[in-house]
């Protein structure tokens, strides 16, 4: 695939689940990515986004500044950045805490025989962290970032979103919005290559349910013993209305995506434009969950007075597991 580095690319052109080799999954309908493109413009209007730091956070920079070299080393800078960024009461950390479990997951799924082409899996899981490294170093530096990733920065920074709201933010922007270009950056393959590198992709899938459900069920019991009845239910709405497309949705998207990119490379430049509307439009969706004010504002306020961070950390980070040295 050459030299260049992700961002280059991208502006030229619980138990590990498993999935069946005939097993296929579909994007977002024709419907969804029509609502994204209304979501994009009409948020671009009219939602006022924080901008990046006046100046960047050195700590942070020296944590970010070097490319990443392998899984283990993604997960430490991860779990690294999650804690400083946590410390600071910096609400991007949320992400960082559902990225780093993803990633600490997944390594430990390469240890065993849940995936096809382990050596594959791991080129994905960097040069997919790589992604979100260079997006923040940008970020940091107040240079131009995706659209869907200036919302999830920015919303975060600004302080009025929910917890649940950061981390499917960061989701939809690293998911939605990255995992095209890094397919296409490690190679979908072809024939029985891409058979098998597509039950790959797809296994990761039971890990990002296993986290979603995990994040839900903490927070429910976060507010639940703060007195808010129904709170599972509440979040269960929110999801189901806030989601555009779904992580499953989701990942098949950007495997298609990454799919046109290799067999038809001229339609990049469509392929991009695709790639930006859906994830800016479902991050503005997200800023607008459809939750009752009344309930919002009791939740923020929940929030505002119990250490909900800590306790997502502690749920996320539980089942965390190192390879054998």
């Amino acid at each position: 695939m050459g030299n260049t580095t992700p961002t280059e690319r991208e502006s030229n052109g619980e138990n590990m689940g498993t999935t069946t080799p005939t097993e296929r999954e579909s994007g977002p309908s024709l419907a969804d990515e029509l609502r994204a493109v209304f979501d994009r413009y009409r948020g671009w209007l009219s939602v006022d986004i924080a901008a990046s730091p006046t100046r960047p956070d050195p700590d942070l920079s020296a944590l970010i500044a070097e490319p990443f070299t392998d899984v283990d080393d993604v997960y430490d800078r991860l779990v690294a950045a999650e804690t400083h960024l946590r410390g600071r009461d910096d609400r991007r950390a949320v992400f960082l805490t559902v990225y780093a479990a993803m990633t600490a997951r997944v390594r430990a799924g390469l240890e065993g025989d849940s995936f096809d082409d382990p050596a594959w899996v791991r080129r994905y899981l960097v040069t997919f962290a790589e992604y979100y490294r260079e997006v923040l170093v940008a970020f940091e530096r107040g240079e131009r970032v995706p659209p869907a990733w200036r919302v999830a920065f920015g919303a975060s920074l600004g302080g009025e979103t929910l917890v649940v709201q950061d981390a499917l933010l960061g989701i939809n922007a690293h998911i939605v919005n990255d995992l095209t270009f890094a397919l296409d950056h490690v190679g979908v393959g072809t024939g029985e290559e891409r058979e098998r590198r597509h039950r790959d992709h797809l296994t990761i899938n039971a890990v990002l349910k296993s986290l979603a459900d995990v994040i839900q069920t903490t927070l429910a019991e976060v507010y639940a013993a703060a007195g808010l009845e129904a709170a599972d239910e509440l979040l269960g709405r929110f999801d189901e209305r806030a989601t555009l497309v779904g992580l499953r949705a989701a990942r098949a998207f950007a495997w298609e995506n990454a799919v046109s990119l290799t067999d038809w490379p001229r339609l990049a430049p469509l392929v991009r434009w695709r790639v930006r509307t859906v994830s800016a439009g479902a991050a503005y969706a997200l800023l607008a969950p459809g939750l009752d004010r009344t309930v919002q504002a009791e939740l923020a306020d929940i929030e505002r007075g119990e250490p909900v961070l800590a306790a997502l950390s502690d749920a996320l980070h539980h089942d965390d597991t190192r390879p054998p040295a």
